[in-house]
């Protein structure tokens, strides 16, 4: 029987490789970013086309290879940073992968040229497809010069599941931040289809977080440092006032490089216990230094997990000095222990008259449960208590007073702006515990949840104006400035079209600020920019599903953002359009996150409980 067992040839064996290594642009892009830090590199530079599908390249002034180095790099399982296992539990570096080049060279169209800084000749080399076409002397600048043309040129099912252009630059930019945001001794600049998108030059790493985030970060901040014998902790954490409705801005390295932790997360979130939001997140960006031996970096494939050897240890430490700094810099930032000589001068000629306590005087003679009618004083308002026999006279003053209060209970300013009945009206609908609308039908009584009626509402009315085209928006007296992370700039840019047939009048100003001229219809000032972070949240959150639809995205968020919510009270007339509008609506018993809207409690089911 012939054996059916063969060994794949290398070129097969790669692009096989290459399937975990490479799973995008992005991927390509941190590879070659971090093999340029480990040279040695003082200035990188990344160039891409076409979010990195037409061209890639890395351009460094690192230590170069020699000839030898050059071809040799290419090769499976080839590296210089790693030379037995005991190594792998030591790694010191950022890229050490033997792989990784090799299946970036299997499925591209690649061109290297690097030199050592004492040699005058350098080395050229073209591989396609993991074929070596030209290897010859060359004439190039001290470092590494490497481009990756045609991306899965030969892997047409991998390049289709691609995302578009907008989807996968977002993920080249993220790769960029993460390994430029890490290293502020080095120059890092990124251009995007002949635009330079950042230009970062060296500094401290506050200098580099404001580089990349904008001037205003410098006050949005705050130090967190803490050292002990196992582990070093430092970086800089967000003011809670500052957190956001979206994800994006948490950042942890470890030894120099980003992972993503869990449980380090929620650390740092119950340190922001009480002081912001449940649904908000706040920012940090922490560099956690420790023993290689203490930790395990190869759990995961693209080494963005990691295994603490003590979690709970570094768990700890690493909430204890988030708390203290938020202590430190937010909740007492008035108390001031160096007092103006003027004010303590004042406070030294200030009188000095005995300081008394205030007195409290009490009629040691009252007694609350006396039934004579005694002479005392009541605020207005209060009822004056009677005898037993005049019960009737204080339930009808309680009814009264109830009455008022309901009549002039106040209503949500954040909601959009309803024409509020002042009066209590006697008509077909009541309001129950400012949640529920109710109202007679034949089979018994009908419960409607407002705040999930309007949403039905409004995702329909939203749906229908992006699905047709209609532009329905407020103009603003006073223009409004809002900014963003690059990643969620370029997120609003690409809704911008549709963002527009919202109501949202916007238009970009600065790298990554946008001036909103309008507003949608009924929308408040104050949850603009709350309802815009929740859109680009949510379409983070989708756009990796099969099901993603951006429209439904875009309505579902406005209407949960915009819809009456539970406690705002509701006259009649509000009442009545509620109901008219959610039974026009196509699906009127559904929320657009498919919970129930109503309920018909039925007359034989109410018998049953009234026995």
């Amino acid at each position: 029987m012939l054996s059916i067992i063969k060994q794949l040839p290398d070129s097969v064996a790669n692009q096989i490789a290459a399937g975990e290594v490479i799973q995008r642009p992005a991927s390509a892009v941190k590879e070659l970013l971090e093999n340029a830090v480990d040279a040695g590199a003082q200035e990188i530079n990344l160039i891409i086309k076409d979010a990195g599908k037409t061209l890639i390249q890395v351009v460094d002034d690192g230590c170069g290879m020699t000839s030898i180095d050059a071809r040799m790099c290419f090769e499976r399982h080839a590296t210089s940073k790693i030379s037995k296992a005991e190594d792998l539990f030591a790694i010191k570096t950022m890229g050490f992968r033997g792989e990784a080049l090799a299946s970036i060279a299997a499925i591209a169209h690649l061109e290297l040229k690097t030199r050592v800084h004492d040699e005058e000749l350098g080395t050229k080399i073209i591989i396609e497809g993991s074929s070596l076409k030209t290897q010859e002397a060359c004439q190039c600048d001290a470092g590494t010069n490497i481009m990756i043309k045609n991306l899965f040129f030969n892997v047409p099912a991998r390049r289709n599941f691609l995302k578009s252009n907008a989807a996968e630059t977002r993920h080249i930019y993220e790769e960029f931040i993460r390994v430029a945001m890490v290293n502020p001794d080095i120059e890092f600049s990124l251009t995007n289809n002949d635009k330079i998108v950042y230009k970062l030059e060296k500094g401290s790493f506050k200098f580099r977080l404001v580089s990349i985030y904008g001037k205003i970060y410098d006050q949005r901040i705050i130090h967190i440092e803490q050292k002990t014998d196992l582990v070093s902790i430092s970086g800089f954490i967000g003011k809670p006032e500052f957190a956001k409705k979206t994800r994006g801005e948490q950042y942890f390295f470890v030894n120099g490089r980003y992972i993503k932790h869990a449980y380090l997360n929620h650390a740092v979130n119950n340190a922001y216990s009480e002081l912001m939001a449940d649904d908000a997140f706040p920012s940090y960006f922490i560099k956690i230094d420790i023993d290689p031996a203490d930790i395990d970096i190869n759990i995961h494939p693209t080494k963005t997990e990691v295994n603490f050897k003590d979690a709970r240890y570094i768990y700890a430490i690493l909430h204890a000095a988030a708390k203290q700094s938020i202590g430190k810099h937010t909740l007492t930032p008035t108390i001031d222990f160096d007092v103006d000589p003027s004010m303590e001068a004042a406070l030294n000629t200030a009188p000095t008259s005995n300081v008394k306590q205030p007195e409290v005087r009490v009629n040691p003679e009252y007694n609350p449960f006396e039934q004579e009618n005694k002479t005392s004083t009541y605020k207005e308002g209060y009822i004056k208590p009677k005898s037993d026999k005049n019960w009737e006279e204080l339930y009808a003053g309680l009814k009264n007073q109830i009455e008022d209060n309901i009549t002039t209970a106040p209503t949500r300013e954040d909601q959009p702006e309803l024409a509020i009945s002042k009066k209590i009206s006697s008509g077909k609908f009541f309001q129950l515990h400012n949640k529920y609308i109710a109202t007679s039908v034949r089979s018994g009584l009908m419960i409607i949840n407002q705040q999930r009626a309007h949403e039905r509402i409004l995702y329909e009315q939203y749906l229908n104006q992006i699905s047709n085209q209609i532009k329905a928006s407020q103009q603003q007296l006073f223009p409004v400035n809002i900014s963003f992370s690059h990643s969620d700039a370029e997120i609003i840019k690409d809704l911008s079209k549709d963002l527009k047939l919202l109501g949202f009048d916007m238009e970009e100003f600065g790298q990554n600020g946008f001036v909103l001229n309008g507003l949608p219809v009924g929308m408040n000032e104050s949850i603009s920019k709350n309802t815009l972070e929740n859109i680009i949240e949510n379409y983070k959150k989708e756009s990796t599903s099969l099901s993603f639809d951006k429209n439904i995205i875009l309505a579902r968020t406005m209407a949960s953002n915009l819809s009456i919510k539970a406690g705002v009270r509701l006259g009649q007339e509000e009442m009545e359009d509620i109901f008219d509008k959610l039974f026009a609506c196509a699906i009127p018993d559904k929320s657009p996150g498919g919970k129930g809207v109503l309920t018909i409690l039925q007359l034989d089911d109410i018998d049953k409980l009234i026995k």
